[in-house]
């Protein structure tokens, strides 16, 4: 059983970063592509950005820029850091994992596991 937990969300003004941080359970987080979504009230959840075993990173054009991902083996921890964060930015953000394959999806369906989420809610 593979279980996640976020941490870091919060209110921060406009202009504002805050750092979510996921930690994952289990032996095999290496193993793992790791991916940040967020939902909105009344909104799908939205893909904000994914990390593969080697590092690589995918962001939708959102958030490219302003948004970084990056994981820490050794700690089974996934990372987002969240900088000129924006009203729209508001939302509870979820981690989640992928065991399937090498790409970085942006897809809800293409990730196996996911945390409870934490809020982040930015002012104006």
């Amino acid at each position: 059983q593979v279980q996640l937990v976020e941490s870091g969300g919060g209110l921060v003004q406009a202009g504002g970063s805050l750092r979510l941080s996921c930690a994952v359970s289990g032996r095999t987080f290496s193993s793992y592509v790791m991916g940040w979504f967020r939902q909105a009230p009344g909104k799908e959840r939205e893909f904000v950005a994914a990390i593969g075993r080697s590092g690589s990173t995918r962001y939708p054009d959102s958030v490219v820029g302003r948004f970084t991902i990056s994981r820490e083996n050794a700690k089974n921890t996934v990372y987002l850091q969240m900088n000129s964060l924006k009203p729209e930015d508001t939302a509870v953000y979820y981690c989640a994992a992928s065991g399937r394959g090498s790409w970085l999806p942006s897809l809800v369906s293409s990730y196996d596991y996911w945390g409870q989420g934490t809020q982040v809610t930015v002012s104006s």
